[in-house]
């Protein structure tokens, strides 16, 4: 056992001297078959979206609103509409970092106990963009 201890100490064996020689001649050498291709000059293609697929992002919409069929509870008050007392079915509008709710007979009172975090967090993925607010009430049935 000592014996081989001692032989390893005197220096590399023929076998790591052969392939250390080896090692130093192939070293950045490419074998054969894997020659690195000329690059060529390719076409310039935009990989975006085509524009009927893209969304548009939050700074090009004037505003958001989902539908909130349930009485909606803030504060441990149900909120109802201060002209004709509606508490369900809401149109809930986002824009301009402030909330409106829209009730079935189209009266919109703004409400200050909710924010834009409050939207985004109860909101799910837009279904559709409209161009127009009346084209959007149309599409949630109102």
């Amino acid at each position: 056992m000592f014996h081989r201890i001692r032989r390893r100490a005197n220096g590399p064996t023929e076998a790591q001297r052969r392939f250390a020689e080896l090692s130093a001649r192939l070293h950045n050498q490419v074998p054969p078959g894997l020659e690195v291709p000329a690059a060529e000059p390719r076409a310039v293609v935009d990989d975006f979206l085509p524009p009927e697929l893209r969304v548009p992002s939050h700074d090009q919409v004037d505003g958001k609103m989902m539908p909130w069929k349930q009485p909606l509870v803030l504060d441990g008050e149900m909120v109802a509409c201060a002209e004709c007392g509606a508490y369900r079915d809401w149109l809930i509008l986002s824009t301009r970092d402030q909330i409106w709710l829209r009730c079935r007979a189209d009266h919109q009172q703004q409400e200050t106990r909710l924010d834009t975090a409050w939207y985004n967090r109860n909101s799910g993925p837009a279904d559709a963009t409209h161009d127009t607010f009346e084209d959007c009430l149309r599409h949630l049935g109102h």
